[in-house]
């Protein structure tokens, strides 16, 4: 998913790729976005209503000092307007309630975080790679907080996820263009693509039929060690993923292509 206010990457599945959703949802993701110093938000973005102001506004340095708290293993509360679920209800649904809400701080790994460009007093741009259920709002928020300014989101953009690059990407209005249309097929990125972040185990046609009546089939060679998740090719083509062991693959997801 993407915030309403966010452009750039998401990753739309078709058919039988849709069975690749749960492991491009889980790699790592990259965003450029615009911090707004002196104002916090109830959304954390320009999109809501301006709760606090400072007149004070951090020196390049004191950005650049900042950011190391936040990179590496960190622990990060998502934003109160976020899809995250409390007893079964959606935090946004509750704030927009007027509910109080309270989300338990999680656990994040952020690979990269910089400043690119100090656009002005009251703005700079950064870019930022993290893993799976990273809130590029609450790092806006938090290192406002940490400045002494307040801080949010102005603009936001996802550069990349996972093996899905802007240099691929269709706009959406094409898209919809190409509905029902034969030449919608020559946008679409095969189904393997989505399987980019698991190692590959290729087997043999008896293993392929194996797997497809969600048998494990063993596997002629592989990338994956004992315990991996992986996915089975036969002749390049993906046939399954499951757990790698002792030279089989046990499927839980086989494609029907």
């Amino acid at each position: 998913t993407l915030d309403p206010e966010a452009t750039g990457i998401l990753a739309v599945a078709l058919g039988e790729v849709t069975k690749t959703v749960p492991f491009v949802t889980d790699a790592q993701k990259a965003y450029e976005f615009t911090v707004k110093f002196g104002e916090a938000t109830n959304t954390d973005d320009a999109e809501g209503e301006v709760i606090s102001t400072s007149g004070a506004r951090p020196s390049d340095d004191e950005i650049v000092a900042a950011l190391p708290e936040f990179t590496g293993e960190i622990m990060q509360v998502p934003p109160q307007f976020s899809a995250v679920k409390i007893d079964g209800q959606r935090a946004y649904a509750m704030a927009r309630a007027g509910e109080d809400v309270e989300i338990a701080a999680r656990a994040l790994t952020v690979e990269r975080l910089e400043m690119t460009e100090r656009v002005d007093a009251d703005h700079a741009t950064f870019e930022m790679e993290c893993g799976k259920g990273g809130y590029v709002r609450s790092i806006a928020r938090d290192l406002g907080a940490a400045l002494g300014c307040y801080g949010h989101v102005l603009r936001l953009r996802r550069i990349w996820s996972g093996p899905f690059t802007m240099e691929d990407a269709v706009p959406l209005e094409r898209i919809n263009e190409l509905a029902r249309r034969p030449e919608l097929d020559e946008v679409l990125l095969p189904l393997e693509i989505g399987l980019a972040d698991l190692p590959e185990c290729r087997v043999s046609a008896e293993g392929a039929a194996r797997l497809n009546n969600g048998n494990p089939g063993a596997v002629i060679s592989s990338e994956a060690e004992f315990g991996d998740l992986a996915w089975a090719s036969f002749q390049g083509q993906p046939v399954a993923v499951g757990i790698y062991r002792s030279g089989e693959l046990a499927p839980s997801r086989v494609f029907r292509l």
